[in-house]
């Protein structure tokens, strides 16, 4: 069991002013594997101050140097990358070998496309009499999730050190332990002291408190959409910039002329990654009527395949969900849609055979479900898919977007052109053409109340950068020599 009893603050391993602690559960086996400190405002003060300090100094410095810090990030995480697969497969309950690939690889992919980024940006160019340059938004805080933690945490802080920013990170009280090792992952890299500041308690704390201090001039926020809207109801108060990926009920439209086989089993695993787990899950699968019997047929013989167990045992596809909150959350969804009349397919509410222990649910998938119902509207965050059918392609697009949401999706056919004309019909940030697979270097982000902002590539840099318009005279020498700025 490890214990974690020092905050990461100004360059320093530090005692927290928050005297409690917060238990970290094993998702598998429900007991305790960790504690961490349950900080407290003047933690986040603290942490705020350090940052602000260390901001005119990080900001100045030249995007080469800044550069360097990230790679020697990466190469720090990628020297402890079992370690992490192995910290986050205990936290988040993902299967270890996937762990290792997708919650440990991508993220250090992460540092290593932002480290080459800070010294391809374009800076600044002039446009007229003016030359604009891009400079950092200012002290960001880090509001991170559970669910994909360090990689979540890497999409903000990353980025955010490229651009010139100083941070203060709060990762998910649930899946806090990987945060721990970037922390000392970046003190061994030797980044000045103040530039990245960890602090760790609950949102209602040590969240707000970082959302309400006049000192941090941007808050990048992933999680509910929910905790979104009292994030931007809190920021408003001090007009600070709010980046919010939030929610969705992401449709994968399957169209008449699509391969089928293909199309069902693309959006099965899309639903089912991460045990359900995915903001940007395809949870609603979207089939002309004609074809209903054979989609479901085939959507149940897709999911016999995912296997449920633990994590570290080497064959399971499927882990536990994170904890026993969500697991009964996904359970009472189960339940609904069951008591709203939708055809059980496969999986149900109890527990899978011989999975007594641990935070497991059974993939389950839902036939012939109303648009309208509630596991078609809100997000269950779980292995549950709905199918729903369509009559043409006009109802098709608007059950795909007759949600709240708008953060991905899918569309299948024949053709990448035909699958495109509807993609581009669909008020969503993603759409995966055929099956196309996640880029790390394009914009990721929702529409409505997927939240606003964008991460990942030059698009996530973007987002942690201020505008500024120099103006000159017409026959200004400094204009003409583009103004080294």
């Amino acid at each position: 069991m490890q214990n974690r009893d020092k905050l990461y603050i100004n360059g320093q391993w530090v005692t927290p002013s928050g005297k409690g602690k917060i238990d970290v559960i094993n998702a598998s086996t429900e007991e305790v594997m960790a504690a961490i400190p349950d900080g407290d405002e003047n933690d986040a003060a603290a942490a705020v101050a350090a940052a602000r300090n260390a901001f005119d100094r990080w900001s100045a410095t030249a995007p080469a140097d800044r550069a360097g810090f990230l790679k020697k990030i990466q190469e720090g995480l990628k020297a402890r990358s079992d370690e992490l697969a192995r910290i986050i497969a205990g936290e988040v309950g993902m299967p270890l070998k996937l762990s290792a690939m997708i919650q440990v690889g991508s993220p250090i992919t992460n540092f290593g496309i932002y480290a080459k980024l800070a010294t391809a940006f374009q800076w600044q160019e002039k446009t007229g009499n003016s030359v604009v340059v891009r400079e950092p938004v200012g002290v960001v805080a880090c509001i991170t999730p559970w669910n994909y933690p360090l990689h979540q945490i890497a999409a903000k802080v990353a980025a955010a050190l490229a651009a010139g920013c100083t941070v203060v990170l709060k990762p998910s009280e649930v899946a806090p332990l990987n945060a721990f090792v970037l922390a000392e992952v970046i003190d061994a890299a030797g980044l000045p002291a103040g530039v990245f500041n960890l602090v760790t308690g609950t949102g209602p704390v040590i969240g707000e408190a970082l959302v309400r201090h006049p000192d941090v001039d941007m808050v990048s926020f992933t999680g509910s959409t929910r905790a979104g809207k009292r994030i931007s109801e809190v920021a408003a108060a001090t007009v600070k910039r709010v980046a919010l990926e939030l929610g969705g009920k992401s449709a994968s439209v399957i169209l008449e002329d699509a391969d089928l086989a293909a199309a069902v089993k693309g959006t099965v695993n899309a639903c089912f990654l991460n045990s359900g787990q995915t903001c940007s899950a395809h949870t609603r699968m979207l089939v002309p009527e004609s074809r209903y019997e054979e989609a479901a047929k085939v959507a149940v013989e897709v999911a016999k395949g995912f296997t449920v167990g633990d994590p570290f045992g080497g064959s399971a596809k499927l882990g536990p969900l994170i904890s026993e909150a969500q697991r009964e959350r996904v359970r009472g969804y189960i339940r609904k849609g069951i008591e709203e009349g939708a055809e059980l397919l496969a999986g149900g509410p109890d527990a899978p055979q011989g999975l007594e222990r641990g935070y497991y649910v059974q993939p389950t998938i839902f036939g012939k479900v109303k648009p309208d119902s509630t596991i078609a509207q809100e997000e269950i965050f779980g292995p549950v898919l709905s199918i729903i059918t369509y009559r043409d392609e006009d109802e098709a697009v608007s059950i795909a977007n007759g949600t709240l949401y708008g953060l991905a999706g899918g569309v299948w056919a024949s053709s990448d052109e035909r699958a495109m004309q509807v993609a581009r019909r669909l008020r969503t940030g993603q759409v995966d053409i055929n099956g196309g697979a996640f880029n790390l270097g394009a914009p990721f982000g929702g529409y409505k109340q997927s939240g606003h902002g964008r991460e990942m590539g030059a698009y996530g840099l973007e987002e942690f950068l201020e505008y500024k318009s120099l103006q000159f005279r017409p026959d200004a020498p400094a204009l003409a020599a583009g103004a080294p700025y």
